[in-house]
């Protein structure tokens, strides 16, 4: 999976699931700060991502992603 394929699959999450307005999605808005997404969300997000790759999520490397541009690079490091 390419960074742009990971990038687009987690702003179809984001705006299906969390109801984010697409323009407010970009490489560069933190989920927490710009996006408004809390703990619950960050779980909701964490679990997409393991259906996504099939892998597991640890912790640490969801907590190190603040950007979406850190999710998409998550997504392809997990795709390997």
């Amino acid at each position: 999976m390419t960074r742009e394929e990971a990038y687009q699959s987690i702003s179809g999450h984001l705006i299906e699931i969390f109801e984010i307005n697409p323009d407010d999605i970009k490489p560069d808005a933190k989920l927490v700060d710009d996006l408004e997404l809390d703990s619950i969300d960050a779980v909701d997000m964490m679990v997409q991502l393991q259906e996504e790759t099939g892998k597991k999520v640890s912790p640490e490397q969801f907590e190190k992603a603040v950007t979406v541009g850190d999710l998409a690079d998550l997504v392809c490091e997990l795709h390997g």
